[in-house]
């Protein structure tokens, strides 16, 4: 059995109200619960919040909320892996063990279900591995990086300043979408960035972060002409 767990916190300083906003049109957390029943791989989707204005949303678009969470889970310092496990324990206590467990960001308008399924049969594959997860590689090769020195600007990596793009190894970042795991991983508190992780690789036009109202212009802008243009 598998359990969709969404953290959907309330408060949001740079972006108020953010997992509820409408983005183009409907609440950005709406857009992560469709993609989870879409996928057809979850016995029970919940959606950790501390909001009941979330809740209720989340609830309209098909998802469970089953508890508000505590208050020591929703402050700006608690990150994604306590809230997770603390949805999965209760899980645990009053529905079900689930086998596997992915944690879907409520901020992933561009997710899809089949990158979903890709990363759950990942783990049925490779029985060796504890996680699977969302990575993109960057547009430009961190290894030329600059930094700001003084009134200019110097190599942050020196040693490779002068090499050409395709001499460089490429390198890849979180793309913050879902996160696949045993449960057993989750609640030992595995860490996620380690070899016993797959990465899932998404194109870098269906990725983007979103943190600041300059973000979300530019998610808005990308999923009309990406998503909706098609």
């Amino acid at each position: 059995m598998n359990l969709a767990i969404i953290p959907a916190r309330g408060g949001s300083k740079r972006i108020p109200g953010k997992n509820s906003k409408l983005f183009a049109g409907k609440p950005l957390i709406a857009y992560s619960i469709q993609a989870a029943i879409e996928s057809d791989v979850f016995d029970k989707i919940i959606v950790s919040t501390d909001s009941q204005q979330i809740a209720d949303i989340a609830k309209s678009y098909g998802a469970e909320v089953p508890f508000l969470r505590p208050t020591a889970l929703s402050d700006d310092y608690v990150g994604t892996g306590p809230v997770t496990k603390h949805a999965l324990e209760f899980c645990v206590e009053h529905f079900f063990e689930p086998e596997f467990c992915c944690c879907i960001y409520a901020t992933a308008p561009f997710l899809t279900a089949g990158y979903l399924k890709q990363g759950l049969q990942s783990l049925v594959t490779q029985q060796h591995k504890q996680y699977a997860f969302s990575v993109a590689s960057f547009g430009f090769p961190v290894q030329r990086a600059l930094k700001r020195a003084d009134a200019g600007v110097v190599p942050m990596y020196p040693e490779h300043i002068g090499k050409r793009s395709q001499d460089l190894e490429e390198a890849y970042h979180d793309a913050g979408q879902f996160y696949w795991g045993r449960s057993s991983a989750f609640l030992q508190s595995k860490a996620m960035f380690q070899q016993h992780s797959i990465p899932i690789i998404l194109p870098r036009h269906l990725v983007q972060d979103i943190d600041t109202p300059e973000d979300w212009q530019r998610a808005e802008l990308m999923y009309k002409a990406y998503i909706q243009g098609q």
